[in-house]
């Protein structure tokens, strides 16, 4: 009797068009003229009409059954408990077991937990126009800089806030310049929402490259396939192995488009850009499995994991196979933003060790500083159509350069930092080794040193030696118009002009006599164009009215030290092997092991 009455109970139950879908960890209630939209933001949309009332004579609304999440994870007061009183090895073992992955309906839950803290910092950005100051072009082609310098100044606060931010931006600018918007709609909502300073409609974005055979060859390591869809969409089928800011509501990512056979292309022609958002209607994934978080050096605080695309929904965005030059624009800023926190982590060091500081930390931070404010500038130019074709190819060069000289410096000056500040600078509570931890990461994302210095390569025989006239020319001329014999600086600026013409020798030598040599000298050659380039803008800032005594001295020093570029014999096939003999003396394939060249 008991069951009868239980399956007529179900069957009512069912008939009123009740139902229960389980997505993630979360049970989202439907009802058939009832239902939950928007972006899982809790916010329920009800259409009623008198038809709602004639048939089940009840009404449309029932009244949503209470939800249980994940009861470990909301129960702070138990795992405060515990943290405080386990010893931390046992209790990293017990979390993890209570922390479960598969909620009590067997499904794998893929939810991303992140403190009340960083949403807040979410909020701020968008609030402050960390990403619409630049947009919003209220100061035209000054606007980028405006941004540039708030970005110096809460980048170091921000809990690394400012690496959602860059790629945020750098989505934004991809997405204006591609002038896509009317033929793919969907980019010019998200660009609404990526320059809006209203937080409840902000999104931030992420930009997934990296795969498990690495990120910087991009073309010989994304496996990740595009299957089209009857509807012009697509579903994306990879894995991405480092996708930093992972709770960002969109993502661009690179795949490759499988034809009707299965085939894909090999190859960067083979690669194509696509635009996903992390989430869909009523705040279900966008079939993303979040395999696992990143346990990494630094950057701790900024949630980075594993993620399986698993068919999820993607919009071509471009020409099919012209995917890595799409993505160019949101490189080009995403490099600014890193070369900025990393000149800004240097200032932030410098501020709290000055009275300790050395020489050689003032004199590199405002370098680095100058040329990443340099670079600012170009892309505001670009960004309200001002930039002449100098300006253009002198964005090109410095957006190598500018990321490569930076990032690297970043790591050195703030380990000197440290010292400074003596057996404190070692301790967690004080708050000053995160600092290094976190600039570490300049020097592998968005290109290693050595990625970057093989791009400038690629620009150099892109462009040819037109592009070497243009920097040297922009340095001579710039210096011309400097009062420089007022300023006694006119011994560094004929050094500047001298070590720009050794570089610019030193590269159409070596295309003409040893063009195996560039690779090998790559790295030096980018960071020495970088030292001259600082060289002359340390020197207009020292002669500018507004200088101060302490920007001359920063100058003078800056000119007084040498170049990386050695001369051309030192790069030749016979030094590049003696330097492969000393690495790899003693390992068991030492003797089959040969130089190789990839350019």
């Amino acid at each position: 009797m008991q069951q009868q009455r239980a399956l007529l109970l179900a069957k009512r139950f069912l008939s009123n068009g009740r139902v229960s879908r389980f997505s993630s960890s979360r049970a989202v209630s439907t009802t058939t003229q009832c239902r939950w939209s928007g972006d899982g933001d809790g916010k329920e949309e009800q259409k009623v009409s008198p038809d709602s009332f004639q048939r089940a004579k009840r009404g449309a609304f029932f009244q949503p059954r209470p939800q249980l999440y994940n009861t470990f994870v909301e129960d702070v007061f138990l795992r405060q408990y515990l943290q405080r009183v386990m010893p931390v090895e046992v209790c990293e073992e017990v979390f993890a077991d209570l922390e479960r992955k598969y909620n009590a309906w067997g499904e794998k839950v893929d939810e991303l937990v992140t403190s009340s803290a960083w949403r807040t910092l979410h909020d701020i950005a968008a609030e402050e126009g960390m990403v619409a100051i630049a947009y919003e072009r209220k100061h035209a082609q000054w606007s980028r800089l405006h941004q540039v310098a708030k970005t110096i100044l809460w980048g170091p606060s921000s809990a690394l806030y400012s690496c959602p931010i860059a790629m945020t931006d750098g989505a934004a600018m991809l997405i204006e310049s591609s002038g896509l918007t009317q033929e793919l709609p969907q980019l010019g909502k998200a660009f609404a929402r990526l320059t809006t300073r209203d937080p409840t409609n902000f999104w931030t974005s992420g930009q997934w490259m990296t795969e498990r055979r690495g990120g910087s060859d991009v073309g010989q390591s994304t496996d990740t396939v595009a299957v089209p869809q009857e509807d012009g969409s697509y579903r994306l089928y990879g894995y991405k192995w480092f996708t930093s800011a992972t709770d960002a509501d969109i993502a661009f990512t690179l795949a490759r488009v499988q034809d009707p056979q299965g085939l894909v292309t090999p190859g960067s022609r083979g690669l194509s850009l696509f635009y996903l958002e992390t989430r869909l209607g009523g705040g279900a994934h966008n079939s993303l499995e979040l395999v696992r978080l990143k346990d990494k050096l630094g950057t701790r605080q900024l949630p980075t994991a594993e993620v399986l695309l698993d068919g999820s929904t993607a919009h071509l965005v471009g020409t099919e196979g012209r995917g890595v030059a799409t993505i160019s624009p949101m490189l080009t800023v995403t490099r600014l933003h890193n070369s900025i926190i990393s000149a800004a982590y240097m200032r932030r060091i410098l501020q709290l060790s000055r009275d300790y500081s050395t020489r050689r930390t003032v004199v590199e931070t405002r370098g680095c500083t100058l040329l990443g404010l340099e670079t600012a500038r170009l892309v505001g130019l670009k960004e309200a159509g001002l930039a002449t074709k100098s300006d253009t190819l002198l964005l090109r060069l410095l957006n190598s350069i500018n990321k490569l000289y930076t990032a690297k410096q970043a790591v050195a000056v703030i380990s000197e930092g440290l010292e400074s500040f003596g057996g404190a600078g070692y301790l967690e509570d004080t708050g000053l080794p995160v600092l290094l931890r976190d600039a570490q990461v300049g020097t592998i994302w968005e290109g290693t040193t050595n990625v970057l210095s093989l791009d400038l390569l690629r620009v150099l025989q892109k462009v040819g030696p037109e592009i070497l006239e243009v920097v040297t020319d922009t340095v001579k001329s710039r210096l011309s118009r400097l009062p420089l014999a007022r300023c006694q600086l006119e011994s560094e600026a004929d050094l500047i002009r001298d070590r720009m013409q050794d570089v610019v020798t030193f590269v159409l030598r070596a295309m003409g006599e040893e063009p195996q040599c560039l690779e090998v000298a790559a790295r030096d050659l980018a960071l020495s164009l970088a030292h001259v380039y600082i060289s002359m803008l340390l020197v207009e800032q020292a002669c500018s009215d507004r200088a101060s005594p302490s920007d001359r001295v920063t100058a003078e020093r800056w000119c007084s030290r040498s170049l990386q570029l050695s001369p051309l014999t030192s790069y030749t096939k016979s030094q590049t092997a003696a330097d492969l003999s000393m690495v790899m003396d003693g390992h068991r394939l030492s003797h089959s092991i040969q130089p190789q060249h990839s350019l």
